[in-house]
């Protein structure tokens, strides 16, 4: 009898939570279909990849977004959508840093304009002139907007990205190519179109790869060339060189019109090793990385001084590091 009895109990319990989920859904598919009828086709779009609906049934979905929520990453954005007790989407979204952070540890902020504010600087401070860097700062989160409200606040992150990712979803992404972009350049930009096919390498290779900027490349050389470097990982897409790339290829273009000249250094073979060791320290942005202490990294700043203090001349330059045919 007993075990008849609990046999009841676990079916009856089991039964309410099956009434619970289909209520849930039940409420959740009507402002599915009224609330993401209403936004525009690209927000609706977004929204709905944010959710996963391509790739989960509608039970496994309200399941999870009852259970905690469903979660994904927009460049270094993490996105939760939960559902709140009327069936309606909520969405909590804070840096992907963040993702265990309590509201208590974070800063809390309710207006997706905020976010504008939050994405001008890094944690350190300093000014973000490329949106895309990832090098979003940390310690914040909007803990419930709506659809609208979200989709307002990626925005203000990452502009443009969720129009072009949708218009690339939807065959429709106008991709401007290096050498269109170059040659359209005017007054002190009009140098760019000079660079080769292998500086346009360099160029991205310095610039557009996901440890630079979280934007996926699709832009090439031109519609007939493509250049054979990483198009990085990212959700959203490239359509066309951006101006810190051109500013940078700006000056590249300068600084490769000097004429090569032979420099004789007289090093040891660690201090060549050393050299290399600091740009690609420098490359990477690890310098911070470094600990003071560990003097067996090459770009350790006392290994640095000590280089200097060895091989430097009193003008400040490499000892014996004038070209052959220097005046």
């Amino acid at each position: 009898m007993k075990a008849s009895l609990s046999e009841s109990l676990r079916g009856a319990a089991t039964y309410a939570r099956s009434v619970v989920s289909l209520v849930h859904a039940g409420a959740g598919l009507y402002h599915e279909r009224t609330t993401w009828r209403d936004l525009p086709e690209t927000r609706r779009a977004f929204l709905q990849w944010v959710e996963g609906s391509d790739e989960r049934g509608l039970g496994e979905r309200y399941a999870m977004l009852v259970d905690g929520g469903i979660s994904r990453t927009w460049g270094q954005l993490l996105v939760t959508t939960r559902l709140a007790s009327d069936g309606r989407r909520r969405y909590d979204l804070r840096h992907e840093a963040d993702a265990d952070g309590s509201l208590d540890d974070l800063s809390v902020y309710t207006d997706p304009l905020a976010a504008r504010h939050l994405a001008t600087e890094t944690d350190d401070g300093d000014y973000r002139p490329l949106k895309t860097a990832p090098t979003l700062r940390t310690g914040w989160v909007f803990p419930d907007l709506s659809g609208e409200q979200l989709v307002q606040a990626v925005d203000f992150f990452y502009p443009a990205t969720v129009a072009n990712w949708h218009r690339e979803q939807q065959g429709d992404l106008d991709v401007t190519h290096w050498r269109e972009t170059a040659e359209r350049q005017t007054g002190i930009y009009d140098i760019v179109d000079e660079l080769s096919g292998e500086q346009v390498e360099w160029l991205a290779e310095s610039c557009c790869v996901d440890s630079q900027c979280l934007k996926r490349r699709q832009w090439d050389e031109d519609a007939d060339t493509e250049l054979d470097v990483p198009r990085g990982d990212g959700e959203f897409p490239c359509r066309e060189p951006c101006s810190v790339v051109v500013a940078a290829a700006r000056n590249w273009a300068v600084l490769e019109g000097e004429t090569e000249r032979e420099y004789t250094l007289t090093l040891t073979p660690s201090e060549k090793n050393q050299l290399e060791d600091i740009i690609e320290a420098v490359a990477d942005g690890r310098t911070d990385e470094i600990r003071e202490a560990d003097v067996y990294d090459g770009a350790n700043r006392y290994r640095a001084r000590w280089l200097r203090a060895k091989r430097f001349d009193e003008e400040g330059g490499l000892a014996g590091g004038d070209a052959a045919d220097d005046e």
